[in-house]
C-alpha cells in the first residue's frame, strides 16, 4: 500500500475543499423556483428550497473548514522538513 506524502495529502484537501465550497457557492446563489398555485398566484412558503439553501451553506461552512485543517496539515508538513533538514546539516 502506497502512504501519500503529507504535502500531497494536504493538497488534496485544499483542492476538495475547494470544489465544495463553489459547488455549495453554486447551490445558494441559484434563484428559488416559487411554485406558482392553481389561481395563478405564488405560494409565500417553499420550505424544500429554504432546506436546501440551509445545507448548501452549511455545506460551504463545512469545506471551509476542510480548507483550515489542510492548511494545517501543509504548514506542520513545512515545519517538520524544515527540522528535518535542520538535524542533517
Amino acid at each position: 500500500m502506497d502512504i501519500p506524502s503529507s504535502f500531497s495529502s494536504g493538497l488534496a484537501g485544499l483542492q476538495s475543499a475547494q470544489s465544495g465550497l463553489t459547488q455549495a457557492t453554486v447551490d445558494v446563489a441559484k434563484p428559488s423556483q416559487t411554485p406558482v398555485s392553481e389561481a395563478g398566484g405564488t405560494e409565500t412558503s417553499n420550505p424544500v428550497n429554504a432546506t436546501d439553501k440551509t445545507e448548501a451553506l452549511v455545506s460551504a461552512l463545512e469545506s471551509k473548514s476542510q480548507g483550515e485543517a489542510a492548511v494545517e496539515v501543509l504548514e506542520t508538513a513545512n515545519e517538520t522538513l524544515g527540522t528535518v533538514i535542520d538535524i542533517k546539516v
